[in-house]
């Protein structure tokens, strides 16, 4: 069965959507619940949702909006957040789009792909590694 195994891992990364990294290029400003406004810097994005940069984590699970401009899309959307990853300094905190609409989706993507496809948005690992040592000396 081995060979099964690698097709359902072939097929599941075909699903999985194309992410850009940004490394915190872009800002963000997170809306929570309560009203509340915290701005943050969007480390990583797909069209199903990204990775944010934050001074401290929020709770799992918890309903909030985001906001941001990528590209020519102006992107605000109520999110579920997950949980969040340590790092350096700060935290990672992934979230999923909940109510995205199908035009701001098909937007994003487009504006997405174009990241993708740009030499210049290219990002090496031997540029991520120097990124991650720079940031740990501080």
């Amino acid at each position: 069965m081995p060979h099964s195994k690698k097709t359902t891992e072939k097929a599941a990364e075909a699903r999985r959507a194309p992410r850009v990294k940004f490394s915190g290029t872009i800002l963000a400003l997170v809306r929570l619940e309560s009203g509340r406004e915290i701005q943050a810097r969007l480390h990583q994005l797909s069209f199903t949702g990204g990775l944010l940069h934050l001074d401290t984590p929020l709770d799992d699970g918890i309903k909030a909006e985001v906001m941001f401009h990528v590209g020519g899309s102006t992107i605000r959307s109520k999110v579920a957040v997950l949980f969040p990853m340590w790092a350096t300094q700060g935290c990672l905190q992934p979230f999923e789009f909940a109510d995205l609409g199908e035009e701001d989706r098909v937007k994003l993507k487009a504006d997405l792909e174009k990241f993708l496809t740009s030499p210049a948005a290219a990002v090496h690992p031997d540029d991520q590694a120097a990124e991650a040592a720079a940031g740990s000396g501080e």
